[in-house]
This record gives C-alpha cells, sequence and structure tokens, in this order.
C-alpha cells in the first residue's frame, strides 16, 4: 500500500511525501519500497538544499539505512541541518550519528540532550531511544510505554523486557502479548516460552504453541521443535492444537503439526 502512496505522491509532485511513503514501505519489508526510497533522493536533494528540513531529516534517513558509507558524511550533514532547524525528527537522526559515532565523533551527553529535544517534541523514535539512554529506570518504563502507543513496537518489547528485570512479570507479559500482536519476533518468542513456562502467569500451553507458530507464519522457524516438544509432552492435544493455528492464523502449520505428533509424521 506504501509504494502505492509513493508513487501518486510523486506523480503529484509531493517528494516529501512519496519518500515518507516508500520509507514506510521498506520499513515493512519492501525491497522495491527501499529502491524508491534512494530514488526519490535526487527530488529531495534540492528541497534540502533550499532550506526544508523535513526533507533534510528524510534525506539523512535514507542514506543511512539504504545507502553505503560513503553516505555517511552527507547523512549527517543533513541530520544537523535539520537538528539545528529545531525538527524532532532532526533532533532524533543526528542524535542516532552521535550516540553510535558514525560519520562524527561519538557524544553521547549531546545525543541525549538531541533525544529529548525529539522526544518533547512528540517524536515516538526520539522517545525510544531517550528510554535507551535515560539513567532513571522510572523515566525510562515512562518513554518506552509512550513511544509503544505512538506506535513503535519495538518500544513495546523493550518495555516488557525492563519490566521483566523489575520483576513486574504479569505486566511484562502483557507488553511481550501486545508487540507479539504487532508482529516482533522477539516478543512472540517472550510470549511463548512464558505461556508455556507461567511466568506471569498461569501455564497456557495453546497460547504458547499459538505464538511459536506465530513466529513460523513470520518466517523464524525457531519454535517449531518447542511446539513438537509441548505437543509430545501431552500438553496439547489436537484440539488444542488446532485452536492454536486457528489463533495465529496458521491451520495448516496446527495439520503439520498433528500430523508429525500423532499421525507417524501423515500431515
Amino acid at each position: 500500500m506504501s509504494v502505492n502512496e509513493g508513487r501518486r505522491a510523486a506523480q503529484a509532485g509531493e517528494w516529501i511525501a512519496a519518500g515518507h511513503a516508500f520509507v514506510r514501505a521498506a520499513v515493512a519489508g519492501s525491497a522495491e519500497g527501499a529502491e524508491l526510497a534512494v530514488e526519490v533522493t535526487v527530488e529531495l536533494v534540492p528541497l534540502a538544499d533550499g532550506g526544508s528540513a523535513e526533507a533534510a531529516a528524510l534525506l539523512a534517513g535514507i542514506y543511512l539505512e539504504y545507502s553505503d558509507h560513503a553516505a555517511r558524511p552527507t547523512a549527517m550533514s543533513y541530520a544537523r541541518a535539520a537538528a539545528e532547524a529545531g525538527l524532532p525528527a532532526g533532533q532524533r537522526i543526528y542524535g542516532h550519528l552521535l550516540a553510535m559515532g558514525l560519520g562524527v565523533d561519538e557524544d553521547r551527553a549531546r545525543a541525549v540532550e538531541l533525544f529529548r529535544s525529539a522526544a518533547d517534541g512528540g517524536d515516538a523514535l526520539g522517545m525510544y531511544d531517550l528510554a535507551l539512554l535515560t539513567d532513571d529506570p522510572e523515566k525510562s518504563l515512562t518513554l518506552f510505554e509512550a513511544a509503544a502507543r505512538a506506535g513503535v513496537v519495538v518500544a513495546g518489547a523493550s518495555l516488557a523486557a525492563r519490566l521483566s528485570a523489575l520483576d513486574r512479570d504479569a505486566e511484562a507479559l502483557g507488553w511481550y502479548v501486545w508487540a507479539a500482536q504487532r508482529g516482533h519476533l522477539g516478543a512472540m518468542n517472550a510470549a511463548a516460552c512464558w505461556y508455556r513456562d507461567g511466568f506471569g502467569t498461569t501455564p497456557d500451553p495453546v497460547q504458547a504453541v499459538r505464538w511459536f507458530f506465530g513466529m513460523l507464519a513470520n518466517g523464524n522457524g525457531d519454535g517449531v521443535h518447542e511446539a513438537v516438544d509441548l505437543a509430545k509432552a501431552g500438553a496439547v492435544n489436537e484440539k488444542q492444537i488446532r485452536e492454536a493455528g486457528r489463533l495465529a492464523g496458521t491451520p495448516t502449520a496446527a495439520e503439520s503439526l498433528i500430523g508429525t505428533v500423532f499421525r507417524g509424521g501423515q500431515g
């Protein structure tokens, strides 16, 4: 969808909107989106050079994510320009460069300042980056949650991990499930294991198998043997496996597991 949106924006000469749409597609896993994002930089450069902070920040992000290391100095220049113009996205991107020492000397203290400005400006990824660097545990929890509720899925998984470290396991599981429902593979694995082992809840093998199936549906088969072990141990029967498959939207995986465990490998 975002690729088509980007094409429509490009046809209308709305190059910033097109760039954002192509980047969204690339983040969702579209190779075409990444290619088109790089192509649209040709149209964004004049806008950025003409003073558009949004174009500059967009350029910096595209150069960082979808170009080789030779583009880092250019990315740094545009990110700094966007940051100096007060654009939250530019502050966050330039802060990332400073935090990682990419194309510029590492300066974590300045990075924190920039992330704080970006977060104060409503930039959800800036909230997430600030949460990673803050020394205040409660502040980090608040920032992770704010970023998650603004749509940063990895922030929900990070929040779950922080809550787990504080022995707030029921809350942690809730956030693992939240992130798993939005496609985060690590959160799927955590949710599956926690439901299997009864962390933060009573053991629920159906939910465990459901999230192991969810991993498989997202291209990761690491949980398959775990689901097989649960079935072989008698933790789930055929009806429960089918329910797990229904919940995960993977009925074929359920039938395959049933065939492997209960019917001697006949799917």
